[in-house]
């Protein structure tokens, strides 16, 4: 029996779950990078973000190749870059609506009345 659609796409955004990896498929969404040139991106230790890239590596969004003693790191699909920008649309249009009912709030007399 194979497993459900629906369960597949609850693991891959289990594994976007975690700011570094978001972090760093922002970065390669840009272009490919070496490890060296994401530590001070990412703001995390170096097992940290070696640990981050291993998950995006099994879970199949990312790929390593290495020239000479760097290893560089590239999006496997111009998708994931699609989804993150799809991502921050959503995102700009919830913060949008919750600045709006921020405002609504503070426009508001004390004791919930409307000037």
């Amino acid at each position: 029996m194979s497993t459900p659609l629906y369960q597949l796409k609850a693991e891959f955004f289990k594994t976007l779950g975690h700011p570094v990896r978001i972090r760093v498929l922002e970065l390669l969404s840009e272009r490919d990078h070496a490890v060296s040139e994401m530590l001070p991106e990412v703001g995390c230790e170096a097992t940290h973000l070696s640990q981050q890239l291993a998950v995006l590596r099994r879970a199949g969004l990312v790929v390593s190749r290495r020239e000479g003693a760097a290893v560089y790191y590239t999006l496997t699909s111009p998708n994931i870059a699609e989804l993150l920008g799809v991502a921050r649309g959503i995102l700009s249009g919830v913060l949008a609506g919750q600045a709006e009912l921020l405002a609504d709030l503070q426009a508001a007399e004390p004791g919930g009345k409307r000037a």
